[in-house]
Order: structure tokens, then C-alpha cells, then sequence
């Protein structure tokens, strides 16, 4: 049995997770996926919480579960700011895995320096699926339901994330100086 393990920020999660989820479920025989940046939510970089990643992932995993008969488990990883101590910080927070698959750079460095296999796993339409740009899509009120899986869009219409992430996407500061110069000396 193998058992690999994936991280991403996951916000949102998209249809590149999602196709990279499908490469990888042909390699191994369970999955940790792992919510990275876990502590972080309500900025616009950063915008869904933990938990509501964990439902994205959750429902949206679920199709490769039934048709490659994965096994998953969301595990929500704070961050540490020690690079040199982040691959055990990892592995404490999960199962044991034997493979991590990842395309970033600093990652496959902590995780080869802890003698862990690091697979490359192929970026699918980057210029499209990429968080930021889907994030400003949402703001924008631009298409963007098409990017992500459709429980991904489910889990979002059901915490009002588009609103959320609008809100805090506002800059008040501006706002209130522009209100100012109106009022005049």
C-alpha cells in the first residue's frame, strides 16, 4: 500500500487540484491532503477558513474515492515560520505517508532534506486555474464557477463566500478619505 500526500492552500480549491488529485489517485492507494495555511482566513488571499477548505475537499474528493477506490484524509496544517523544522511539523500533524507530491520549489527542499520521495506532478491550465486570479474573478463578479469543481461552488454559495470575500476585498481607508475631501476645509 501507498500512501502520498498533497498540500495546497486550497483557496479556493480548483479544477487544477483537482486534476492533479486524479493523476496522483492512479499512484498510490490513499491520500493526505493537506490544508496548508490552516490558521489563516478572512484576508483576501486567504479568504475561506480551515473547515470550509476541509468541505471542499471533502465533497469534491469524492468522486475519486468511489472511481479509484482512494482513500483520503484532509488534515488542516498550521504554519510555522522555521523552514528548517516545517517537514516534521507536517508529518506530526498526519499520517505516516511515503510520497509527497508537490511543485514548489521550497517544499521539495524541506521534504528531500527530510529523505522523503518528492514527485513533480504537471500544472493543468495555470493561466486559467489559479487562485489568485479566480479570488479577483469572484471579487469582480467576473465568470468563475467554471474553475472550480461544482461542490466547490456549493460550499461557497453556502457560507457566502463571494460576499465574505467582496467585504473584506474593500479598501476603507480610501473610502473614508475620499469622504473626507468631500466635507472640504
Amino acid at each position: 500500500m501507498t500512501r502520498g500526500f498533497y498540500i495546497g492552500r486550497f483557496q479556493p480549491y480548483h479544477n487544477g487540484h483537482h486534476t492533479v488529485i486524479e493523476h496522483i489517485a492512479d499512484e498510490v492507494d490513499e491520500l493526505v491532503l493537506g490544508i496548508g495555511s490552516a490558521d489563516v482566513s478572512h484576508t483576501v488571499r486567504n479568504p475561506f477558513t480551515a473547515g470550509e477548505r476541509i468541505m471542499m475537499l471533502t465533497k469534491a474528493v469524492r468522486e475519486f474515492e468511489r472511481e479509484h477506490d482512494l482513500v483520503t484524509y484532509v488534515v488542516p496544517i498550521e504554519d510555522i515560520d522555521r523552514n528548517a523544522v516545517w517537514a516534521g511539523h507536517v508529518e506530526s500533524m498526519c499520517p505516516d505517508f511515503d510520497v509527497v507530491y508537490s511543485n514548489n520549489p521550497l517544499v521539495i527542499r524541506l521534504f528531500e532534506e527530510d529523505e522523503i520521495e518528492v514527485r513533480q506532478s504537471q500544472m493543468f491550465d495555470r493561466e486559467r486555474l489559479e487562485g489568485t486570479d479566480i479570488r479577483e474573478s469572484m471579487i469582480d463578479d467576473d465568470p468563475w464557477r467554471d474553475r472550480v469543481p461544482d461542490p466547490v461552488v456549493d460550499v461557497v454559495e453556502e457560507i457566502n463566500g463571494i460576499q465574505r470575500l467582496r467585504t473584506i476585498a474593500q479598501d476603507d481607508v480610501v473610502d473614508r478619505w475620499e469622504a473626507d475631501e468631500d466635507k472640504g476645509p
